[in-house]
């Protein structure tokens, strides 16, 4: 895993703007702390930080191979997990390799297949090759969108890396906020392709981009199709696990120490488990860590998404597995403290909001990497096999994105927003927009009318919108402290087939993730194979409360510019009241101003309305 960037000008002579891509690269230092690398021609600089996992002494990038035609040269991110049978394809096919990393099967996977080399590809990945023989850039993103890949094209080329702030350190470049911008940060669905920097966009999930001096050419590689599923249930059950026992054995190779993250949930639990039956007869034992807050049990309070606390379950799974497991426990204090936060906001370049959660994120994985440098996920099993409330009650058929309609986001959200700025987005019929736009792209199967043909469109709205800002929350927060957190419910191969499962199959024991559930019954303890779903777990110590509160009233008392974006009146009121008397609203509208305050002071954006 690692950080890229890059810069092609066909105007410029980038060899005399080493130290631009110098900056732009140590910029991705926390994605890649093991080395770095920097690339230079005429028109184009690629600059690279490792994070060994495979094949640790070779690997180094950015990587070249000399054709007689020029050099191809590539900047990578990621794994491709079937690299071994790949590589033994490329063998047949002439190829020579001098490493044993799968970025060197990737490179010439390109020399064998050109941009067909995506067809090849099982594996989370977005990177970018440069090819002297036509002088143009390849940017190629994983199908899922599991790994970031932003780019801002210039007047003469195009600035790239895997986050924004890779792309802003480039001069050509301004951190400027629009309207847009502001709309996305508190909209609560992300436009696939979109980003918060004005001028700036992503990589899209399965997207090829081209670049050359006739202009940037796009190309959709790979999306979700709707196809009959002819399947009984028991076949079905049974293809489920027959996918995860291949996708978990493939995410588990690494020359590193490995790891799952243990919620107790069916997800994650279910991934902990079948690690094991994996690493057993290897003589190894998987470990696992799970995050906790001190009186969690005192101060817990059940919401729709979070009803149970989750250290029973977790302890139950760990005894059933027999797995080296520990509990990461975070208190109140570190949680609220400044710098926490600052780190949080500047891994995401977003103030998201939901500052305890994204605190907690990041120091339970800088906890983990003491131990660990590669970590299994059961991130997005919920929008793969239909886990949240809203999939099973009246808001799957609400006019919005299901996660927004009722008492959610949405409200909050214009709740949060100054009074100046609510007619400026308009935030209510931009999100219709967004909702409309991505109705209208979800493939419609033939024949099926009804609840199965609703559930269709609300399980690509999850995986295609929702899911994409979990992914990128994983991989920032992560990436952040030099992590690498894979997730194996987003194989393609998975995903694609759940898709196209009706839901009354997803559905068949009237509870939420049937199929999940059904096919790794075996290796669960009941209590957890029977569990409700629960998210990821916030902290309720008034402690925490009252730090926001009291750091909410400095922004306040110093007119901090981020207070000029939400509502003074109401964040005023947030901080006065008894910490226990605070609703989810009003806490959110704290997460919401803090994590403003220090977006701001991080990256000084240029804010127009």
């Amino acid at each position: 895993m690692c950080g890229i960037t890059g810069w092609v000008s066909y105007r410029r002579d980038l060899t005399q703007h080493r130290s631009d891509i110098d900056a732009m690269t140590q910029t991705m230092s926390c994605r890649g702390p093991d080395a770095a690398g920097v690339w230079v021609a005429p028109h184009v600089a690629l600059g690279h930080r490792r994070l060994a996992v495979i094949d640790l002494p070779g690997g180094a990038q950015p990587m070249t191979v000399e054709t007689p035609g020029g050099s191809v040269s590539m900047v990578y991110s990621g794994e491709a997990y079937n690299f071994t049978e790949l590589r033994s394809e490329l063998r047949r096919a002439g190829q020579q390799f001098d490493t044993d990393s799968d970025t060197e099967v990737v490179l010439r996977g390109y020399l064998v297949w050109g941009e067909k080399l995506v067809e090849h590809l099982n594996g989370m990945y977005a990177f970018a090759i440069w090819d002297a023989r036509t002088e143009r850039l390849v940017m190629i993103r994983d199908r899922m969108g599991i790994k970031p890949f932003y780019y801002y094209e210039t007047e003469d080329g195009v600035v790239f890396g895997s986050e924004p702030k890779a792309v802003l350190a480039n001069p050509t470049v301004t951190p400027v906020v629009g309207p847009d911008g502001l709309r996305e940060l508190f909209a609560g669905a992300k436009t696939p392709g979109g980003a918060v920097w004005e001028g700036m966009r992503e990589v899209r999930p399965g997207e090829i981009i081209v670049l050359d001096r006739g202009g940037m050419r796009h190309h959709i590689y790979w999306r979700l199709r709707s196809e009959p599923h002819t399947d009984s249930k028991d076949e079905t059950v049974a293809h489920v696990r027959e996918l995860l026992d291949d996708i978990v054995g493939r995410q588990l190779v690494a020359d590193v120490p490995r790891c799952t993250l243990l919620s107790g949930g069916l997800d994650s639990s279910a991934l902990t488990s079948l690690s094991q039956i994996h690493l057993a007869p290897q003589g190894e034992t998987v470990r696992s860590f799970a995050v906790d807050f001190p009186d969690q049990d005192k101060h817990f309070q059940a919401i729709d998404v979070s009803p149970t606390q989750d250290t029973p379950y977790v302890h139950a799974v760990a005894e059933h597995v027999g797995c080296d497991h520990q509990d990461i426990v975070l208190d109140g204090a570190a949680l609220a403290a400044p710098e926490v936060r600052r780190a949080a906001v500047g891994a995401r370049d977003l103030p998201s909001g939901i500052g305890d959660r994204d605190n907690s994120l990041y120091l339970l994985f800088a906890a983990i990497r003491r131990h660990s440098t590669v970590a299994l996920s059961g991130e997005s099993a919920d929008e793969v096999f239909g886990g949240y409330p809203w999939f099973h009650d009246e808001r799957r058929y609400a006019e919005t994105f299901p996660w927004l309609a009722g008492p959610h986001s949405l409200v909050e959200s214009s709740g949060q927003i100054s009074e100046d700025l609510k007619p400026v987005l308009g935030l209510g019929d931009y999100l219709a927009e967004s909702y409309r736009t991505a109705v209208a792209e979800a493939p419609a199967l033939d024949g099926e009318t009804g609840l199965d043909q609703r559930m269709r469109v609300v399980s690509y709205l999850h995986l295609t919108r929702m899911v994409q800002t979990l992914l990128d929350r994983k991989d920032r927060m992560s990436m952040a402290v030099g992590l690498e957190v894979r997730v194996p419910f987003c194989d393609h191969r998975l995903v694609q087939y759940v898709f196209n499962t009706p839901w009354s199959l997803k559905t068949f024991d009237g509870r939420e993730k049937s199929l999940l559930r059904a096919a790794t019954r075996d290796v669960l303890p009941a209590s957890v194979a029977n569990r409700k779903k629960s998210g990821y777990p916030g902290t309720f110590d008034p402690a925490y409360v009252k730090a926001i509160q009291s750091q909410g009233a400095d922004l306040l008392r110093t007119g901090h510019t981020a207070t000029d974006l939400v509502n003074r009146e109401r964040l005023s009121e947030a901080t006065r009241l008894p910490a226990t008397d605070l609703n989810q609203q009003q806490r959110m509208l704290l997460e919401r101003a803090l994590d403003l305050g220090a977006w701001f002071d991080i990256h000084r954006p240029t804010v127009k309305v």
